[in-house]
């Protein structure tokens, strides 16, 4: 989740921003765009709010693992909500990607290019039309977030989703249908690709992608109702989900998409272990209530050691891949913003680690050997495999896939 302009850590029970919209124009009618006005960016869709440009830049290739090959380690850092407020940490860790050679997965909040003066065009299942767990942005947060998506795409990241109000606990998302995800990505995909009509901004430039087509995969409210929305993310034609909490074990798909979840990572210190995401490391040291200054050093260190350990435990045992959660927050003092920026700088430039968005780990793992696959899921967490990558993934493997297991979370989840 990500809360604009927020101090205090209502993740599950946030209230809209009250903020005002004004010079915000309905834009009604939704027309179609001009195609005699596409050649300046791409071929315009819909409204114009997106337009095909091309193929995505700085994409890495993807090819199939030799036989005896040792695989990448794969790490893929990701942003719930991703919102530019007056705090900029979206613009932030754009620039530490790009000075990482890192692609990212940013889950965008539908409502987040819907300005609050629209909100009456959010229907979200089993709740008021209108009604929101998180805030609406403002019109220049809107306009903010939209030059970030822009430029994310164009530096090779991924724009997947959050879905759109953010509702947890009891009544929330964990309780709701197929059909009732279904809606609520729907929506979530049509007001990105229609935020001109719903601005009135006909002359912005679009967002360079079809978001029809690059939408692959998206991360659930609090990591609840991963079930039910799986099914209807895989009838929609999505590729992969991360709502839910697995162990360090390599991926397999479930309702014929990939389960790419959180993971539980050591806990330096503590005889448990904790889900890999900003949330779940604040929530174990101060919980919802923020600390005093004194305490924020302590639970950077904390983070930082926990996301060191989870790495190494992969880097050096089955070469899982790594994935770690984040909000644009800066909840105790930044301390887990300078953590996880840490982690990108220090990982991503190490031997043999790809730094890649989920969509790109998506297409790798497609393009290879199904047999391949099960060997690797066969490795326990941070499991080398006995005599070395060459000897074990030498022979052409005969047993069938087996599933990944999935780890029993600590503490609170958020996403």
């Amino acid at each position: 989740m990500y809360a604009p302009r927020r101090t205090a850590i209502a993740l599950c029970a946030a209230t809209a921003l009250g903020v005002s919209a004004a010079g915000c124009s309905t834009g009604a009618g939704g027309k179609a765009a001009d195609p005699k006005a596409a050649t300046a960016h791409g071929r315009l869709i819909g409204d114009g709010s997106t337009a095909y440009t091309g193929a995505q830049p700085h994409q890495p290739p993807v090819r199939k693992l030799a036989a005896g090959e040792r695989p990448p380690q794969f790490v893929v850092f990701s942003w719930d909500g991703a919102g530019e407020d007056d705090q900029r940490l979206f613009s932030r860790f754009r620039k530490v990607a790009r000075a990482s050679n890192a692609s990212m997965t940013y889950f965008l909040s539908g409502i987040y290019t819907l300005p609050r003066s629209q909100r009456m065009d959010y229907q979200p299942p089993g709740h008021p039309r209108g009604s929101s767990d998180i805030g609406f942005l403002d019109i220049e947060e809107v306009r903010a977030t939209l030059e970030q998506l822009r430029l994310a795409w164009r530096d090779g990241s991924e724009i997947g989703t959050h879905f759109n109000g953010h509702f947890c606990g009891p009544g929330g998302v964990s309780g709701w249908t197929v059909d009732q995800w279904k809606s609520e990505i729907q929506q979530a995909k049509r007001f990105v690709k229609e935020w001109r009509t719903n601005t009135g901004w006909q002359e912005a430039e679009p967002l360079p992608f079809d978001y029809e087509r690059e939408l692959a995969g998206g991360r659930a409210p609090c990591l609840e109702g991963q079930k039910n929305l799986m099914k209807a993310a895989g009838q929609l034609g999505l590729r992969y989900d991360s709502s839910g909490v697995n162990s360090q074990v390599w991926p397999s798909k479930r309702h014929g998409i990939w389960d790419l979840s959180l993971q539980n990572i050591p806990f330096p210190g503590r005889d448990f272990e904790v889900v890999s995401m900003d949330y779940n490391f604040m929530s174990s040291q101060s919980g919802p209530a923020l600390s005093s200054t004194a305490q924020h050093a302590v639970y950077e260190k904390e983070m930082r050691a926990g996301l060191r350990a989870g790495f190494e435990r992969a880097y050096r045992g089955n070469r899982a891949p790594l994935f770690i959660g984040n909000h644009f927050e800066s909840w105790n003092g930044g301390a887990y913003m300078r953590a996880v920026e840490d982690a990108i700088r220090t990982v991503c430039r190490r031997a043999e680690v790809r730094c890649v968005s989920f969509r790109q780990l998506a297409d790798w793992l497609d393009a290879q050997d199904p047999a391949v696959l099960a060997k690797l899921r066969r490795l326990d967490v941070g499991e080398a495999p006995e005599g070395g990558w060459a000897r074990y993934l030498a022979a052409a493997p005969s047993a069938t896939p087996s599933a990944a297991g999935a780890g029993s979370a600590r503490g609170p989840q958020a996403g």
